[in-house]
């Protein structure tokens, strides 16, 4: 509040600060709007990569892609860095563009309620505070509440459990016995950090996944020297990248000969790196390549072969007090689980309670699974825009660049409304009703619809997560807002729920 004890108002509110909520704040200063604030529950920068601290995290994109356009030339150690480097960069840009002022730490987002009557949003803080503000950012991302499977007798084990998003630290791993429940991308790199301290490893698989040789290494003090002395060359391996993951998105995109020309790549690992055909067999995935994303590795592979660990594949039936039984009926007995299950992606900005025109409820409209035009804006909720929202996110490329595209293309939409002397906006319901019908369209075609369930769908199978073409695509559909697809709201205008697909 203010010191009249009024609520602060600002014209725009941004709900976290990673690479969205930064990024967005970056480009809001770029286009001389200072009145903003950005709304963090923790009491530092950087979103996933403040929380995933478990042994091995890392990208498995490219440093040099992994990193905002406007401050590329970072002196990253690894091509492809770790978790404390990633979170020193975000730091790093925070305190270089003046973002740090903008920050209010320990101000978790309980709800965001629209005001009919004056044409805002008011946000509810879990203190009870309320802040104001014309346009609301939501930047909380899709990969922030871990997921545990509801599983018989979860409550009753005695050992140490937790979830690799909260990695225990103060637990001595050397010597233990550990279960480790499920093989996603967090899965292949702490597995591998930690099985040669294990006295056995027990790893569940529900469902194998395909991999790529992940080929990561140090630069080397000459290599560093020439990046740092020619960021040309820094470029040029920026755009190198860029044109490799938008070639692998180009065979996801239902380019059949792209698509087995890569399956038949990643397959080749296996036989590789695995002597054992019976393991083999059942770490080769019967769905196409795409489906779930895709595990950059060397070291998954020769750790599933260790003679301390051994891959399960029999559905886990039940957590006792001292283990975990396996559909065949076998007990193995361990002293502490660790989940690695990924995280609730479609639910999108659970638990935060956000209401429009009319008190709609944006979780009820979305309990068919969540959309947005261009996955930033929705029908019934003017001047809130999300980043990261629905089907924005990339089976293969940065995310970065797509949250890039992203901030441009809001602040250019306030800018609009600005010289236009607009009210509040929001996206017609027809024109989103149109993106979404292309979305679903469009995702039948490509390889995250191919028979596995991942976290780029929904129950029902459909995929709210994936953006369904190329970054380049998505670049230049929003590069400018089309202001035909969105209409002024009047005060205390109606609403109408917004059109589910």
């Amino acid at each position: 509040m203010d010191a009249s004890g009024q609520p602060a108002r600002f014209a725009v509110a941004i709900i976290g600060s990673g690479f969205g909520g930064l990024g967005m704040a970056y480009y809001l200063k770029q286009a001389g709007i200072e009145d903003f604030v950005i709304l963090e529950k923790a009491q530092n920068v950087g979103g996933t990569w403040r929380e995933n601290t478990y042994p091995g995290a890392a990208c498995d994109v490219p440093s040099h892609l992994y990193s905002y356009s406007f401050e590329p030339h970072y002196p990253w150690s690894n091509r492809y860095a770790p978790q404390s480097e990633i979170l020193a960069y975000i730091q790093h840009c925070a305190r270089k563009y003046g973002i740090e002022p903008h920050i209010r730490f320990g101000a978790e987002v309980r709800a965001a309620e629209f005001d009919d009557a004056r044409g805002l949003w008011v946000v509810t803080l879990a203190n009870g505070e309320r802040i104001e503000a014309d346009t609301v950012v939501s930047a909380v991302g899709q990969l922030h509440r871990p997921a545990i499977p509801r599983i018989k007798g979860l409550d009753s084990f005695q050992g140490r459990m937790f979830h690799s998003a909260h990695w225990d630290h103060d637990y001595d791993l050397d010597g233990k016995r550990v279960a480790v429940i499920g093989t996603g991308a967090s899965a292949i790199q702490f597995v591998p950090a930690i099985a040669p301290k294990l006295k056995r490893m027990d790893v569940y698989q529900r469902s194998p996944g395909w991999i790529i040789s992940k080929l990561d290494r140090k630069f080397s003090r000459f290599e560093r020297w020439l990046l740092d002395t020619f960021p040309m060359l820094h470029d040029i391996d920026r755009a190198r990248i860029y044109w490799m993951t938008e070639a692998l998105g180009y065979a996801y995109a239902g380019h059949t000969w792209a698509e087995q020309l890569v399956t038949a790549f990643s397959k080749m690992q296996f036989y590789v790196q695995l002597r054992d055909p019976a393991l083999r067999r059942k770490l080769i995935p019967n769905y196409r390549i795409g489906c779930k994303r895709i595990l950059l590795t060397r070291d998954w592979l020769p750790t599933l072969a260790r003679p301390n660990v051994e891959l399960v594949t029999d559905d886990v039936a039940e957590i006792t007090e001292t283990g975990v039984r396996s559909a065949d009926g076998r007990t193995r007995e361990v002293d502490a689980i660790i989940f690695g299950t990924g995280f609730a992606a479609t639910q999108f900005l659970t638990p935060m309670r956000v209401s429009g025109r009319g008190g709609i409820d944006l979780h009820e409209t979305w309990k068919d699974g969540a959309e947005a035009y261009l996955g930033m804006a929705v029908s019934g909720f003017p001047n809130f825009f999300m980043l990261y929202g629905p089907n924005t996110n990339v089976g293969s490329g940065s995310i970065i660049f797509m949250l890039e595209c992203q901030q441009r293309y809001i602040v250019r939409m306030l800018q609009q409304r600005r010289a236009q002397k607009m009210g509040p906006v929001e996206v017609k319901a027809g024109a989103q009703s149109a993106y979404v019908q292309e979305i679903l369209q469009r995702s039948a075609k490509t390889t995250f619809e191919g028979g596995c369930h991942s976290w780029y769908t929904t129950e029902s199978g459909r995929n709210t997560n994936n953006w369904i073409g190329l970054m380049g695509e998505f670049k230049r559909r929003t590069a400018e807002p089309v202001m035909s697809d969105y209409q002024v709201v009047t005060q205390a205008q109606p609403s109408t729920k917004a059109v589910a697909a």
